[in-house]
């Protein structure tokens, strides 16, 4: 049993630096029968077991689609419209048209699948696939939930509260809705944690590639 879920819940996972067995353990836990692979770069030096193939042939042997959306929802973006001053931002992503594609897709597939958004960080508030992805699906009529390292459920909402503790900000406030008081939260965790291109490096002769 997995509890009560909507039909149109999305779940969302951080590889961390489990191994494969674990993490499948973990899929398996809560039904996941897809993946929807969020990295930019869906490679890992440290952790090989989650590159790409060998992630998606693991899956394969487990019976749980894969499917690589990290051009689609990435947040380490080649499009150069989404950059300013060589920060990512989040606000820019969201417009972008091949972004709003990803999301059409992840709402056709929570509909004949349980999926759940893979990217590598074990915190969802500390990473893109809640703080853009998620944000941008949150109005909608979906039952979004965090598989956390040990394998706990943590409900949209609780993940928010942690948000709001993490920026300095009240669940309440005397002059302000906790919709503001979240849409805040976002703005500011999105400034954290966007991906910033690297300085150029400059030559012998003081010259940048």
């Amino acid at each position: 049993m997995h509890g009560q879920i909507s039909n149109r819940s999305l779940f969302t996972i951080g590889h961390s630096d489990h191994d494969m067995s674990e993490f499948l353990s973990l899929l398996s836990r809560h039904g996941i029968s897809a993946i929807a692979d969020v990295r930019s770069h869906p490679y890992s030096r440290f952790h090989p077991q989650f590159n790409r193939e060998t992630l998606s042939e693991s899956l394969r042997l487990s019976r749980i689609e894969y499917v690589f959306l990290g051009r689609q929802l990435g947040a380490r973006r080649t499009e150069p419209e989404s950059y300013s001053m060589g920060k990512a931002r989040y606000d820019l992503i969201g417009r972008l048209p091949a972004f709003r594609e990803g999301l059409e897709r992840i709402r056709r597939g929570i509909a004949e699948n349980r999926i759940a958004l893979l990217c590598a960080e074990k915190d969802p508030i500390t990473c893109h696939r809640m703080v853009l992805v998620c944000r941008h699906l949150r109005a909608d009529a979906i039952d979004i939930r965090h598989i956390l390292e040990r394998g706990e459920i943590e409900t949209s909402e609780q993940a928010e509260s942690r948000l709001l503790r993490a920026c300095g900000l009240p669940e309440e406030h005397l002059f302000r809705t906790h919709a503001e008081l979240l849409e805040e939260a976002y703005d500011l965790q999105s400034e954290r944690i966007a991906y910033t291109e690297a300085e150029p490096v400059p030559d012998e002769h003081g010259v940048t590639a």
